[in-house]
């Protein structure tokens, strides 16, 4: 796939967010600048997958190996609904099967099922052949898109969000917060028992920061984030669920 861009400091984002005014950050803003660089256009691949699910360490390898490609921003959401079966799953949480579930319709698929890769919140992936993640992504990293640009505050504790197009019901912006790089748990019961699987970039945390209209908006990050852990900042529009634009802060 060809190299995404890469957000450079914009001059005229920091100048319009010092004139913004918005219920996220009202007054005091004087200077908007990158504390690390990130793409500006990614292909953002969310996998929804469980510990408990017996098919699911195929399609957490598959995401593994293009998690470092560039312009990619690779995410991992574990799911509680295979808990039935025996093993508890340690990174999941309720929050993360309902993001799966926002897809469903948008999607139109009739149910949620694990595992499940879904690109740029617009496509989802057929497992059952190897070569579609990938062409997939390539096909995304190609598509024509004039995203609104993304630059954190270098305190590293506000994220600005440039000027654009809104989709038709508006947008919202999301911090996922989770852990770079792989993760091994060793499963001592349901499907799985006795194996160790393997995760990348195992999501910790979703917020919805605030809505996202087209104009100028500077937005406090997470505050609870623990050591390590990195947030990416994903605009996403509310019906279709297509995902505007990304980029990452990594960990300090």
């Amino acid at each position: 796939m060809r190299n995404r861009g890469w957000i450079t400091p914009a001059a005229a984002l920091g100048l319009a967010l010092v004139a913004a005014t918005s219920t996220a950050q009202p007054t005091g803003v004087r200077e908007v600048r990158h504390q690390v660089p990130g793409p500006s256009d990614p292909v953002v691949v969310e996998l929804f997958t469980a510990q408990g699910c017996g098919v699911c360490a195929e399609a957490n390898s598959r995401l593994e190996a293009v998690a470092d490609e560039p312009g990619v921003i690779a995410l991992t959401y574990a799911v509680d609904y295979w808990d039935y079966l025996g093993w508890r799953d340690t990174f999941a949480r309720p929050e993360f099967a309902q993001r799966q579930r926002a897809y469903r319709r948008p999607l139109r698929v009739r149910d949620v099922s694990t595992p499940q890769i879904v690109i740029n919140g617009r496509r989802q992936v057929a497992l059952a052949q190897p070569p579609a993640l990938q062409a997939a992504i390539d096909d995304e990293a190609t598509r024509p898109a004039n995203p609104p640009e993304i630059e954190f505050r270098e305190t590293g504790d506000r994220v600005g969000v440039g000027s654009g197009a809104s989709p038709e019901g508006g947008a919202e912006v999301v911090a996922v917060r989770y852990k770079p790089g792989a993760q091994t748990v060793v499963v001592s019961a349901g499907e799985n028992r006795g194996r160790r699987l393997r995760h990348t970039n195992v999501v910790v945390g979703v917020e919805t920061l605030g809505d996202w209209s087209g104009r100028p908006v500077l937005y406090p990050l997470p505050d609870d984030m623990a050591q390590g852990e990195a947030v990416a900042v994903l605009i996403q529009a509310k019906g279709s669920r297509r995902i505007l634009a990304g980029a990452v802060l990594a960990p300090r």
